[in-house]
Parts: structure tokens; sequence; C-alpha cells
């Protein structure tokens, strides 16, 4: 009697206990794709995260050339409806503020104002500006950064025969012109902006060329007057 009773006892016991293994096993196999599916969703968030980043990203590039397409159209506006140009007021600043000039361009603000930078022999940087309108100088101020800009500047001009206002005359042949500017960035070379593309005119002879790396920005101004 005892012995039966311990034999269904053990039976019951093998029973409960391959029932609760067969339940882990279940469980096991429940839970795998359970565990691939939040992988996968995982994945595919990140997928659609690195999506919208760089959608944002192109948007945001195209807003950014969109705005700059909008201030050179009115720098060329302003430019053409200018009573002074670039070389008169590069004159007028050093009238007023005697040194080397290296730098003049129209306000992108719309307030129709040549600004001109000037550097004197210390070194030190000085911004003119200009009224587009009729020449008067409206004001001067010393740029009191820290940098040598100034002196660097100086030195990349040392030997020229050409300076700012000559090239803003030379280059006028190609449009009329918004910037001037040094550029020291190579072989130094005054860069000159104008209605018509970029362009390069050599310190030394007066040379005016295009600047290779503004073709295309040459070719969208094609249909531009001056």
């Amino acid at each position: 009697m005892k012995r039966n009773i311990v034999i269904a006892t053990v039976a019951a016991a093998a029973l409960i206990g391959g029932g609760t293994v067969a339940a882990y096993a279940v469980g096991g196999d429940e839970s795998a794709p359970t565990q691939r599916q939040s992988s996968v969703r995982v994945a595919d968030d990140r997928d659609n995260s690195a999506e919208d980043a760089a959608e944002d990203a192109a948007e945001d590039k195209a807003d950014d050339a969109a705005d700059d397409r909008d201030d050179a159209a009115e720098i060329r506006t302003q430019a053409r409806t200018a009573e002074v140009s670039a070389a008169d007021a590069i004159a007028a600043a050093l009238k007023h503020t005697p040194g080397t000039a290296v730098a003049a361009d129209l306000d992108d603000n719309g307030s129709n104002v040549w600004e001109v930078s000037v550097v004197k022999g210390d070194g030190s940087d000085h911004d003119v500006r200009v009224s587009a309108d009729n020449g008067k100088v409206l004001g001067a101020q010393r740029d009191d950064d820290d940098d040598n800009d100034g002196r660097d500047d100086l030195a990349a001009l040392k030997g020229a025969s050409v300076d700012a206002r000559e090239a803003a005359r030379a280059a006028a042949a190609q449009g009329t012109v918004t910037d001037v500017d040094l550029d020291d960035d190579g072989p130094a070379a005054w860069s000159v902006e104008t209605t018509k593309g970029e362009w390069k005119v050599d310190l030394k002879t007066g040379k005016v060329t295009q600047d290779h790396d503004d073709r295309d920005g040459q070719d969208d101004r094609a249909g531009d007057d001056d």
C-alpha cells in the first residue's frame, strides 16, 4: 500500500515538473518572436530618424541657398541704382581715413551704404561707411579685433601696382561692381564681384580674369543686365 502511494506521488511530481518545464518551454518560444519584433521596430525607428534628419538638412541647405540668392539679387539691384561706384566710395573713404583700402562692399541690409575697410600704417583696421547716394562719409570706426589681418593684408600688397580702387575700375567692364576684397588664399589678387559674376584682378598688371570657382554662378547670372 505504501509503495503504491510513493509511486503515485512520484508520478504526480513528474507530471507537475514536466508541466512546469513545458510551460517554460512554451514561454521561451513565445518570447523570442517578441524580442525580434522589438529589434525590428527599433531599427525602423532609427532608419526613420536618419531619413528625417537628412530631409531637414536638405531643406535647411535649400533655404540658405534661397536666402543667399535673395541677398545677392538685392545687392545687385542696389548697385545698379547707386549713384556712387565702388571706386568712388573707396576714394571718399581714403580721403576721410588715409591708409590702404583692402575691401569695399555694399551693405546687404538695404541701407544703400558702402562699407570700406582701410588699414593704416600701424596695421590697425578701420571701417568707413560711405553713402552710395552721394558719396558722403557717414562714419568710421576702428576694428578692435586682436588678430593681425591688417598687417597680413599690407604684407600681401607689398610691391603691388594695382590698388583696390583701380581693381574696381578694371572689373567694372564686367558689370556693376558690388564687392572688392583682397584674396590672399594662394597667389594674392583682388577678388571683385559684379552683377555679372566674380573676377580676379592681378595685383601687378590689373588683368581681369574670371574666377574659375564661380563659373556656375556666372551662368546663373547670364541673363542679368548691368
